[in-house]
C-alpha cells in the first residue's frame, strides 16, 4: 500500500507569491481612508503622562489596523513610529439619573503610538 511505504513522495513546488507586506498594502490602499484613521488625540491624564516618554494615544475606528495607523502617522506627522498597540475599550452601563434609569456608553478603540527617543508630535 502507498500509505505505509517508506519512500517519501515528492510534492510539486509551489509558485512563489509576490511579496507584499501589510505596511505596503496600507499605503497602496490609500484612497482617503488614512485621513479617517486618526479620529482624535486621546486626552486623559494617563495619556498626557505618556507623551513625556514618547507614547501618544489616538482614538481610531474599530476596523483600523496597526499598519493603517502607522501609515497615517507617517503621512500626517512625518514621523515613523517604532511600535503601535491597539486597545478595545468595552461598552459600559451608566446611570442616567432620569426615568430611563440605565444607558450604555459606546465602545471605543484607541491606538498607542510609540516613537523614537527625541521624536515628538504636535497635537495642538
Amino acid at each position: 500500500m502507498a500509505l505505509f511505504s517508506s519512500t517519501p513522495s515528492k510534492k510539486p513546488a509551489k509558485a512563489a507569491k509576490a511579496s507584499v507586506t501589510p505596511k505596503n498594502k496600507a499605503l497602496a490602499r490609500e484612497d482617503g481612508r488614512l485621513s479617517q484613521v486618526l479620529k482624535a488625540p486621546w486626552f486623559s491624564e494617563k495619556a498626557l503622562i505618556g507623551t513625556e516618554r514618547g507614547v501618544y494615544v489616538f482614538q481610531v475606528p474599530a476596523d483600523a489596523t496597526k499598519y493603517e495607523v502607522a501609515a497615517a502617522i507617517e503621512k500626517f506627522y512625518s514621523v515613523t513610529p517604532v511600535k503601535i498597540r491597539m486597545a478595545n475599550l468595552p461598552a459600559k452601563t451608566v446611570s442616567l439619573r432620569t426615568r430611563r434609569g440605565v444607558g450604555t456608553r459606546a465602545r471605543r478603540h484607541k491606538a498607542y503610538v510609540y516613537l523614537k527617543k527625541g521624536d515628538t508630535l504636535s497635537l495642538v
